[in-house]
């Protein structure tokens, strides 16, 4: 069922589907609560699934000219609040790790276990900081050339030709995102702060989904930050770029449903 709730006199959409005990899925860069659609339909027949289109993407209005993690995170609660939810999982996809990370800095009590679908809880560096900078350049030049060429770095080069309907999935839900919103995630993004401490401290499972062939984050930085953790279960796709869950869909969704019973 999809549903909305107002967050600073703004529109936020999200879906709210099955019963049960509370996990929450956030969305990448680009993306809606519809880039969940299997792992929605999947993990619904024992859960309870929310879905949430942050700010400036899908359905859910722009919050300002920036959307910073932390207004990202404190748009979240303002959804789970108005469910009457106290505890849940939350798993991020790539920006939506990041929103995770801030969510479990601002409000640690509520979470049962966090997953890090390739998102990493490092800051950008100085070099990523300026792509970042070339990106919102681009958008302003040509947003249908750079979100096309985007959707695809995301997924592993050897993939491109075997996933065409994936792709064409993630493209579909990509071109809804607007310019404003493209923009507006580039600079949260760029400006976040590093919460790495956050993994060595917290006694709740965390999860980190790395792909071997990820064109974003390199994998050997993802191992090494995942000795940080202290309850930790990794998913290592070798085969697979920035999106596991298009790309390996049944072997996601199992090590999800494996990791949400760890956590419950």
């Amino acid at each position: 069922m999809i549903k909305s709730v107002n967050y600073k006199n703004e529109k936020v959409t999200f879906s709210d589907s099955g019963k049960g005990k509370a996990v929450v899925l956030l969305h990448g860069f680009l993306g809606s609560h519809k880039i969940w659609e299997q792992t929605i339909n999947n993990l619904s027949t024992s859960y309870r699934v929310i879905a949430i289109d942050l700010p400036g993407h899908g359905n859910t209005e722009c919050l300002g000219y920036a959307h910073s993690m932390d207004l990202m995170a404190k748009c979240v609660k303002s959804v789970l609040d108005s469910l009457r939810l106290k505890k849940y999982i939350i798993i991020g996809h790539s920006m939506g790790g990041y929103v995770g990370l801030a969510f479990a800095d601002l409000f640690p009590d509520h979470l049962k276990g966090l997953c890090l679908y390739h998102s990493t809880a490092y800051a950008d560096s100085d070099e990523k900081k300026k792509d970042r900078l070339r990106a919102i350049q681009a958008v302003k030049a040509n947003r249908g050339i750079y979100t096309k060429s985007t959707i695809k770095n995301l997924f592993a080069s050897k993939n491109l030709k075997y996933l065409k309907n994936e792709i064409s999935f993630a493209l579909s839900i990509a071109k809804q995102t607007g310019k404003k919103g493209i923009i507006a995630a580039l600079h949260g993004m760029r400006d976040r702060p590093r919460r790495d401490i956050i993994l060595g401290l917290v006694n709740y499972p965390i999860m980190m989904v790395i792909g071997e062939l990820d064109n974003v984050l390199p994998y050997d930085q993802l191992l090494e930050q995942s000795q940080l953790i202290k309850n930790k279960t990794i998913l290592y796709l070798e085969h697979d770029g920035h999106f596991g869950f298009l790309e390996s869909t049944q072997v996601s969704i199992k090590a999800i449903r494996k990791f949400l019973r760890k956590c419950y």
